[in-house]
């Protein structure tokens, strides 16, 4: 019975690069309703990889669901396996840690098998084999029928993923090009490059593609006045000049002599790698985490964000949210989108306190070639210098963990289109003009990922519950979740129920929260520090509440105030970043807040130390 069924999966065919699609040699299959086609197409975007309920959900509803909506996905699902099941291929689709799972070879799903041709042919083209190369990537560029998924695009998050396939046969089709100019083969490229480069008309790769292929075609005229389209159109649009690499390529065309073969970018790609003066920055990044998990609404906000008008964005959020580590995610993946440079700057030092003015702008003029400061008080000068050289390249600056604007606003280009990105625990509210994005805990799909992603899955599953239980006593705080899961990743034999207890226990569980040199604790002490001395004490008090959301009457009860002054000191703590806002509008008096349960326990130990250390001593006896 197991032949059949292994035939049957051969024959699958699933198509995303085109209107959305799965067949067999036979023909297509009826894909049902319209939500059900828009659940398919997420799940396809992301093959062999778990999609949470929350993004399925923004997929089908964008953020309006019904009530109903879990129940409504179950019932897709369902059917979708029933579709699948056709072809002896419905186990494929699986729930997995808080949403599904749909598994697909490369063979069957073009996405993958367009991948895979591509990644071989750049393999192939590093090492000089050029033929097969260009055989490779037009066999990828064949797979592609039309817009990717232009039916289901009114979806912003198929829209989302169907523009990142987009990029993707872009830089195929350079990719190609470049080859295809390399091996003397100007023709095709001349003819089909056109339509793209009006598209896409800001793309530099694009850009030096055509003019290399025009000039090789010997129509030297038509390939200047490509050049001199880029340099009218960045000039009016936005104050900028060409590369340095295409103005090289310019001079060489203009005075009819030799050229890089491919253009100026076939050796290396796009502009990535560190330029000094005059050019990019390159990219100056941590590493991205490999199994960066969730954050899938938040990272499309904070892209869409950094690609609008305004040059500053703000992402806050508590101590352990994960904000630089999206805001590293984010950096990683917009290399197209300033290809001069993406850096991170670190606002603080080892030792947490924040760095010296000084400090930030030496660092950054290092970074460009400027002068270097000479004493202290040429802070404003270095300062304004770096804007300067800013304002006519498109650089993503991250400031990491700011402790307040000052230190921030002196770094952020007048003009241009840079991108500044602030990651912060305090609202930073005095920085206007800023685009704002607020990090809370992770939801339970998001913590079980991560933990899976670093112990294994196979492991949680043996043990559901007692999983569930120890994100819960985490808090759902990435930091605290990635901390457990490396701690049970060398503790193979402790049972994940055993674990779990221990993490239950609030006067235990940030001693157990510790892993190597990755600890929880001394995040909680920095972001304690930070806080004014009011507002270590509000802490404190609210911190002997219950488990679980307070309301502002009992806020007031246990801070022995009125509710106008509880209301003063809740919103005090918001600000700081120690107490999440409520995610909606609501009034004073009918908001739920709640503290982060690990910060909650934190303030508990300060409260205890604070009570031993005042306590009288015992009165001596005679």
């Amino acid at each position: 019975m197991a032949e059949p069924a292994r035939t049957a999966h051969d024959s699958l065919r699933l198509t995303v690069l085109g209107p959305l699609s799965v067949g067999t040699a036979g023909g297509p299959l009826p894909l049902g309703p319209l939500k059900q086609r828009l659940l398919l197409a997420m799940l396809l975007c992301r093959p062999n990889t778990p999609v949470s309920l929350d993004l399925l959900t923004d997929t089908l509803w964008d953020g309006r669901p019904p009530r109903t909506a879990r129940k409504n996905i179950q019932v897709y699902i369902s059917a979708l396996r029933k579709l699948l099941d056709r072809v002896g291929a419905g186990e494929r689709l699986a729930h997995h840690a808080g949403g599904y799972l749909l598994r697909v070879r490369d063979d069957e799903l073009d996405a993958l098998r367009f991948q895979r041709l591509a990644r071989s042919a750049r393999e192939a083209t590093a090492q000089g084999a050029l033929g097969p190369a260009s055989r490779m990537l037009r066999e990828a560029l064949g797979l592609w029928q039309e817009l990717p998924l232009r039916e289901l695009r009114f979806s912003p998050a198929v829209r989302s993923e169907a523009e990142r396939l987009d990029s993707r046969h872009l830089q195929v089709y350079e990719d190609w090009a470049e080859v295809e100019l390399r091996l003397g083969r100007a023709t095709e490229v001349a003819e089909t490059v056109g339509d793209l480069v009006e598209r896409h008309p800001e793309r530099e790769r694009l850009r030096a593609v055509q003019m290399t292929a025009l000039f090789d075609q010997g129509r030297q005229t038509e390939a200047l006045a490509a050049y001199a389209g880029l340099r009218q159109l960045l000039a009016v649009e936005y104050g900028l000049q060409p590369s340095a690499a295409l103005e090289t390529l310019y001079r060489s065309i203009l005075g009819g002599g030799p050229h890089e073969p491919g253009g100026p970018f076939a050796a290396s790609g796009p502009r990535t790698a560190p330029r000094r003066a005059g050019g990019a920055l390159g990219t100056l990044l941590p590493q991205d985490l490999a199994d960066f998990t969730g954050r899938d609404r938040h990272l499309r906000s904070l892209r869409g964000l950094l690609d609008g008008e305004r040059r500053l964005t703000v992402l806050t959020g508590p101590v352990g949210t994960g904000k630089t580590a999206l805001a590293v995610h984010t950096a990683h993946g917009l290399a197209a989108e300033f290809p001069d440079g993406r850096v991170l700057l670190r606002m603080r030092d080892a030792t947490g306190h924040p760095r010296p003015a000084a400090s930030l702008v030496s660092e950054l003029a290092r970074m460009a070639d400027l002068p270097e400061l000479r004493d202290e008080s040429d802070a404003d000068e270095v300062a304004a210098a770096w804007r300067a050289w800013l304002a006519p390249r498109r650089v993503l600056l991250v400031l990491d963990d700011a402790a307040g604007e000052a230190s921030v606003r002196p770094l952020v280009p007048d003009t241009g289109a840079s991108a500044v990105l602030v990651t912060a625990r305090a609202q930073l509210a005095g920085l206007v003009a800023a685009n704002r994005l607020e990090l809370a805990a992770f939801d339970q799909a998001e913590s079980l990922e991560l933990l899976g992603r670093i112990v294994g899955h196979e492991r949680l599953r043996s043990c559901p519950e007692a999983a569930e239980r120890i994100v819960a006593a985490t808090g759902m705080l990435p930091l605290a979740v990635r901390v457990s899961g490396l701690k049970l990743a060398v503790r193979r034999y402790l049972p994940l129920c055993e674990y779990a207890e221990r993490l239950a226990d609030s006067r235990a569980v940030l001693d157990e929260l510790v892993a190597g040199d990755a600890e929880v604790r001394p995040r909680l002490a920095s972001g304690w520090r930070e806080l004014a001395a009011a507002d270590q004490a509000t802490l404190c008090l609210l911190a002997e509440l219950p488990e679980g959301p307070f309301t502002l009457r009992q806020a007031a009860e246990a801070l022995t105030c009125d509710q106008d002054d509880a209301l003063h000191k809740l919103e005090s703590l918001m600000d700081a970043g120690a107490l999440p806002a409520p995610d909606c509008e609501v009034t004073a008096h009918a908001a739920l807040y709640e503290l982060p349960r690990l910060a909650k326990v934190y303030a508990r130990e300060q409260s205890l130390r604070q009570a031993l250390h005042v306590r009288p001593l015992p009165r001596a006896t005679a």
